[in-house]
């Protein structure tokens, strides 16, 4: 072989080289093109892989104390099977979640059931997408509740779990709502709590302090919102503002430690912004989940510009005797344990305002003091789920979970998004990765010497500069730009 064969040899494996760096430089400046795009959904890390049936003949078993993650297409009726006993109470959650820039219908939603062996209904939810007709995550629940009915639903066996899309895109066959033909994913969590001793108070609380308290004050701390209900960044009482903001179309979760006989207050703050003018109807929604993922309440604001906010009803401290209210707020609260919030700003608002992110400020407070619980004969799957620990405190005062506390993408410690930097839920890590990708690319070359570790150096220098003006851009403060959403209308029944 000549030696200008051997040029011509090395000259290509350097040009794509270059090529390949380039690219990768292109996709690490990402977060300057991609910033304004909403985080995705960060599904729970442990959550096991499951498809659904089409029969209940087929249905897939689904441990207690366990989630899972699926998919449901459109017109989609799914199956899952649950092993009861007689005695512990089962509820089963169900978070559809829509693809990055979906088109949905305000009816258009997730219907969640449990039915027994006959087809008779336990419970069933409804959880719509809302006037809004924004694309976001939104959940429903169903249980079998022991003593909720004495004919049905009350025998030990075998149950089922039916998952099925509603609203305009519901029909495959039919006329349905652009983007609707599109496969949704969808998160599952199943949840046991033991029975209790008997001789306790089967009446709901006739009445409770529903005065609302001074309102908190003072300067925020920095608290960033979780891309997901696993991912929810935890607070307690006290002001917490996400020095990234809340952009159109976004979802950003919380989740607060409630012990039983305390009250929890919420408020949510959107920030004003001077670029844009218009009016958004329904455009911010703040949404309460109970522990086992269960709607409790929610609150919607139109958005013109100015500073709005929204503010979570009154609602009775946490007790077990709740549950027998035919209020389905008084209800949502029979559990102590972690309480979710979510708040989402509707894709509409950057139609009028652009894509700049509002911010975002939320307010908590507890009253009353924590005390004893029902007295469970058993033990709750998953375990410490209707609890309040110390430990829980100090999590929900430091912020050691959620996986946006850093502005990065990656987790502060266990019950975050994916770290792995890939797949859904992942956030972009700083510095290893990008080592280990440009040297992937230099290495990808087959070319060696001196040249090869020139080049080397030339990509790991544009890959840090590119990082830094991400990471600098990210670091602006909150509060120029728009964005907002409204929370699905949820119709619960058994």
């Amino acid at each position: 072989m000549g030696r200008r064969t051997v040029w011509w040899r090395a000259a290509a494996a350097m040009g794509a080289v270059v090529t390949a760096a380039l690219c990768v430089t292109t996709a690490l400046s990402g977060p300057a093109a991609a910033a304004d795009v909403p985080t995705p959904y960060s599904y729970a890390e442990d959550a096991t892989a499951v498809e659904g049936a089409t029969s209940s003949t087929g249905a897939v078993r689904l441990a207690p104390g366990k989630t899972y993650r699926s998919s449901i297409d459109p017109g989609g009726k799914l199956y899952y099977r649950l092993d009861l006993d007689a005695v512990a109470n089962a509820y089963v959650s169900a978070t559809v979640v829509p693809g990055a820039g979906a088109t949905v219908g305000s009816a258009d939603g997730v219907r969640v059931s449990v039915q027994d062996a006959d087809a008779h209904r336990c419970s069933y939810e409804t959880a719509r997408f809302g006037p809004t007709r924004s694309a976001h995550p939104v959940t429903a629940w169903a249980s079998r509740e022991i003593g909720s009915d004495e004919y049905m639903c009350q025998e030990a066996g075998v149950y089922y779990v039916v998952i099925e899309r509603v609203g305009s895109g519901a029909s495959s066959s039919g006329s349905a709502s652009e983007g609707s033909s599109a496969e949704w994913g969808l998160e599952l969590g199943i949840v046991v709590e033991p029975a209790v001793r008997k001789g306790g108070s089967t009446s709901a609380p006739e009445s409770w302090n529903s005065a609302s308290p001074e309102g908190l004050s003072g300067d925020a701390q920095r608290r960033n919102g979780g891309s997901g209900l696993a991912a929810a960044s935890p607070v307690t009482q006290g002001a917490w503002q996400d020095e990234n903001g809340i952009r159109a179309g976004e979802t950003l979760f919380y989740k607060v430690p409630v012990g039983w006989g305390q009250q929890l207050y919420a408020t949510a703050e959107l920030g004003s912004t001077t670029g844009g003018d218009g009016y958004v109807g329904n455009a911010f929604v703040m949404s309460l989940y109970n522990p086992v993922r269960g709607f409790v309440d929610d609150k919607v604001a139109n958005y013109s510009g100015e500073q709005r906010s929204v503010v979570l009803d009154s609602l009775p401290p946490v007790a077990y005797e709740n549950r027998f209210s035919l209020d389905d707020e008084v209800s949502g609260m029979r559990f102590a344990g972690w309480y979710y919030l979510a708040v989402h700003l509707g894709e509409s608002v950057a139609d009028r305002f652009g894509e700049e992110p509002l911010g975002l400020t939320l307010r908590v407070r507890l009253e009353g003091k924590a005390v004893g619980g029902p007295g469970y004969l058993g033990t709750a799957e998953p375990r410490g789920v209707f609890e309040v620990t110390e430990q829980d405190q100090e999590v929900a005062e430091s912020g050691a979970t959620g996986d946006r506390l850093d502005g990065t993408g990656d987790t502060g410690s266990e019950g975050g998004g994916d770290t792995s930097g890939s797949g859904e839920g992942s956030g972009n890590s700083t510095g290893t990765g990008d080592r280990r990708l440009a040297m992937t690319v230099v290495a990808a070359g087959g070319i060696g010497t001196g040249s090869l570790l020139v080049l080397g150096l030339v990509v790991w220098t544009l890959v840090a500069r590119r990082r830094s003006s991400a990471a600098a851009d990210s670091a602006r403060p909150p509060g120029a730009g728009a964005t907002s959403r409204g929370r699905h209308g949820a119709s619960r029944g058994r």
